[in-house]
């Protein structure tokens, strides 16, 4: 386990390094971002698992109050979503539209940027755990990454091949 922890933790300073360097090439930014698909995709695979087959006592040791049940079927659904997402962006990686690729990013940034911010509003104002502060360290950081993607340098890192006959500013 500290061998694969290692491994991903080099990957993604690896990312970091490659993207802040000073003119990454466009076959090296996509390599990147499908890097961060993979390692979202696994994240979000091995965590929709393991939401998905919570057992019920570590929901009541979760949970303020013991075992809820609609807080369990909350986070099964919420495992179910990581499942997909996941799904997703193991497919992604195989697709060459790059306005497709920037929808995922900025849809993901968002998504991320909302969590961060729902989970910092209940570290907040309800119980205060590291739980919390872990997650919303985590979410910011994946929020940032895509942010990088999509907006980053110009917002030219995703590139878009079109032919001049689809500019419909032309027609």
């Amino acid at each position: 386990m500290g061998f694969m922890n290692t491994k991903l933790t080099s990957s993604v300073i690896s990312l970091f390094q490659l993207e802040y360097s000073r003119r990454p090439s466009m076959d090296q930014s996509r390599r990147n971002l499908d890097l961060l698909f993979f390692i979202d995709a696994n994240v979000s695979l091995v965590s929709g698992c393991l939401a998905l087959l919570s057992p019920h006592g570590l929901v009541a040791w979760l949970s303020e109050f013991g075992y809820n049940h609609e807080v369990h079927e909350t986070i099964r659904l919420y495992g179910c979503l990581k499942i997909a997402v996941g799904w997703i962006l193991y497919r992604v990686r195989e697709v060459d539209d790059g306005r497709f690729r920037r929808s995922v990013c900025e849809a993901l940034c968002v998504c991320y940027a909302l969590q961060s911010l729902a989970v910092a509003r209940a570290q907040f104002t309800d119980r205060s755990t590291i739980l919390n502060w872990i997650a919303i360290i985590i979410l910011s950081l994946l929020c940032g990454m895509y942010a990088l993607f999509r907006f980053g340098r110009g917002g030219n890192l995703i590139k878009i091949y079109e032919l001049p006959s689809s500019n419909r500013d032309l027609i």
